[in-house]
């Protein structure tokens, strides 16, 4: 007692408070890091579908963590596997190199897969959050990534992580590249015999999860006249189609949770790093207005496995000890649109035709030849070899391109890649940011809003849209006191605020600013 009675006095003495006591307490870096990627979650989907929701998924994140509302990416264009490895390196795709799900090799003018020919990151160039977490713990905090998608599950893992899981588009069981692992380990080849898409019933068909979300219809301005759907899986595209579908995010929530397990993720104080990629996006890439009662289904069975997801593994660790991490891709699929039909501008540019257009205009300047070798999207490349040959400086070429095409109809913008790299200001820095040199065209063209981009070369029709999407980036547990910001906020962020929240350096090409 006479001991208890001196350590009060010799805090008064110093002036110590128990209120300061409580403020120096040893707090220790979370034990887990649940980094939690929706592919095109939209804020106004995800609110409209509200009432749908039950109290531990959405709900839970919104009310208890801290919510940045006003998130985008600090690039254009966006598509998953641009988004994915911007989160997990802090960059964007001038630093980081994927510009895209695929971009033509400028050598053979043939498109190249972001993930390569052998599923790899090597086409990364730069590091991630988990890749620096190796490095900080000398190889034993463990890095485990999962998606539907080979691009997505791979670029959010980097170069260094222990485990990468897919969905095979033939086979219907999850996979992983020799990368990673010499092979696909034993737990999980019992896993795929009892619970992979291809053995598992209730991933071989599709009907709402609840009676109200066939019949619920708060965000839609017409009358609800839609039947509740039922689809059943079959072909040579099932799996394909499972990937796009509502159900396959419990496939996710499954295989992340045997992981935990699995890779003993979380039990020690050297902190482990779970990536889970889930899909919010459109059936079989359909427009809204024809599968609106598919797109709420997605929500409600999306909010059920992310409260299923973060209940289980607070349950095996404490919610003291992971720090939740969840944020979109921040794009969601063109909407198709008949303008036509409410005299709405628009038009079809047909990229190709247009080539053969610059073709015959450098043919009347400079003798004839084939200047512009191919175009991919929205990029046209010029032959240097031949400007060389003419001794035509690529920067001449440029800028006569550029001011040919501007004057054609349905052209908003045109960039060149020596503007991109050596005039940067407020208006293109966006178009900069999502820009390489090494993987993009000479030429760039912005479609106006409302026109069709169209590429006879692969039959592709995009139509332009210029629409903000809103999402959120929101952290929860491990301590994040629950608030809601407003401010605008980019998601090169997130990875230097994972980064301060466990104590190591940010990814290697990061230099952006934690959110808190």
């Amino acid at each position: 007692m006479k001991n208890k009675y001196l350590y009060i006095t010799l805090l008064a003495i110093l002036g110590i408070t128990p209120e300061m006591m409580a403020q120096n307490k040893i707090q220790y870096a979370p034990r887990l890091v649940v980094s939690i990627t929706v592919d095109q979650l939209r804020t106004d989907y995800l609110e409209a579908f509200s009432p749908l929701y039950g109290n531990d998924g959405f709900k839970r994140l919104l009310q208890q963590g801290m919510v940045f509302s006003g998130a985008s990416y600090p690039f254009s264009p966006i598509d998953r596997a641009s988004a994915t490895a911007s989160v997990a390196t802090g960059v964007s795709p001038y630093y980081h190199s994927i510009v895209g799900e695929k971009w033509l090799n400028r050598e053979t003018l043939r498109p190249v897969l972001c993930t390569g020919g052998d599923m790899s990151p090597k086409e990364l160039s730069t590091s991630t959050i988990g890749d620096e977490l190796k490095v900080s713990t000398q190889g034993k905090a463990k890095v485990v990534s999962i998606s539907p998608f080979d691009d997505a599950a791979i670029l959010s893992a980097g170069h260094a992580a222990d485990g990468v899981y897919w969905i095979d588009n033939k086979e219907g069981i999850w996979r992983t590249s020799t990368y990673y692992q010499p092979q696909i380990p034993g737990w999980l080849l019992t896993f795929n015999t009892l619970h992979s898409p291809a053995t598992e019933p209730t991933a071989t068909t599709w009907e709402p999860v609840i009676e109200l979300s066939g019949k619920f219809n708060y965000y839609q301005h017409t009358e609800n006249t839609e039947k509740p759907f039922k689809y059943k899986f079959s072909g040579s595209d099932r799996y394909a189609q499972l990937k796009t579908s509502g159900i396959v995010n419990a496939c996710v929530t499954e295989l992340a949770q045997l992981c935990v397990v699995q890779e003993t993720m979380g039990f020690d104080r050297v902190t482990d790093l779970l990536s889970v990629n889930y899909y919010a996006g459109t059936f079989n890439q359909l427009p809204v207005s024809e599968c609106q009662i598919e797109l709420q289904d997605t929500y409600v069975r999306l909010d059920r496995e992310i409260a299923r997801l973060i209940s289980n593994i607070e349950k095996k660790i404490g919610a003291e000890h992971v720090l939740f991490v969840l944020t979109s891709t921040g794009y969601s699929n063109t909407e198709s649109a008949d303008y036509e039909k409410y005299k709405i501008p628009t038009g079809t540019f047909n990229i190709n035709r247009t080539a053969n257009l610059l073709n015959m205009y450098f043919g009347a300047i400079w003798g004839q030849g084939r200047y512009v070798e191919t175009c991919f999207e929205g990029q046209m490349y010029l032959n240097h070899k031949l400007l060389e040959s003419k001794r035509i400086s690529l920067t001449d070429a440029c800028q006569r391109a550029q001011e040919f095409l501007a004057q054609l109809s349905g052209v908003r913008n045109v960039y060149s890649g020596l503007q991109l790299l050596t005039n940067i200001n407020e208006q293109t820095l966006k178009i900069r940011n999502g820009y390489n040199p090494s993987r993009c065209g000479d030429i760039l063209i912005e479609v106006s809003p409302g026109w069709k981009l169209y590429n006879e070369d692969n039959q592709e029709t995009r139509l332009s849209r210029a629409s903000f999407i809103q999402f959120p980036i929101i952290f929860y547990g491990a301590g994040v006191k629950a608030e809601l910001i407003n401010d605008h906020v980019t998601i090169d962020r997130i990875a230097p605020t994972i980064a301060k929240s466990i104590r190591i350096r940010a990814p290697n090409a990061c230099s952006a600013e934690p959110l808190f």
